[in-house]
């Protein structure tokens, strides 16, 4: 083998030195590299779990905010119907106040209208029996009293307006 170029002892040599220089880095070396290569694969297997109670944290916060959500929406409704009745029952109590208002005006209108009525008929009795004692005069051509004569005219008034009523 000498031919090819290959010398024995040096052959010998260096293989001898190969696995001293393999026995130093194994010792020194492969056993740092793999714990460190452990230590990260430790650490990356860590933060994928970590990673997912994160992702199920996330989804459960996600889930109960959306619970909450729902609840606000609810109460939301539920205020808005209590607004609505409340707004409802208002109207309702204007609007018996406004009739109750207007039936008391027409009330009290029509014990005005009534008393003015009253106090008409009243006017045009007396005017009546002015001019039917002025009449009864220029007829009996002489001063009749004035008092006899307007009792005698308030009596016949008041028997026709009773049977005007009845």
């Amino acid at each position: 083998m000498a031919d090819l170029g290959f010398h024995w002892p040096s052959l010998l040599v260096f293989l001898v030195n190969f696995g001293i220089l393999l026995a130093v880095l194994y010792y020194f070396g492969y056993k740092r590299i793999l714990a460190m290569l452990d230590q990260r694969s430790a650490s990356i297997r860590d933060s994928l779990s970590e990673a997912d109670r994160v992702r199920q944290e996330s989804t459960q916060a996600r889930e109960e905010l959306e619970a909450q959500l729902g609840e606000a929406r609810r109460a939301g409704q539920q205020v808005l119907e209590e607004a609505r009745q409340a707004a409802e029952r208002y109207r309702e109590e204007e609007q018996a106040r406004a009739r109750a208002e207007a039936e008391d005006f027409l009330r009290r209108a029509r014990t005005q209208i009534e008393q003015e009525r009253n106090q008409a008929i009243e006017q045009v009795r007396e005017h009546f029996a002015d001019l039917a004692i002025t009449a009864a005069e220029r007829v009996i051509d002489r001063s009749l009293d004035r008092d006899a004569h307007r009792d005698l005219i308030e009596r016949a008034l008041s028997e026709s307006a009773e049977a005007q009523r009845n």
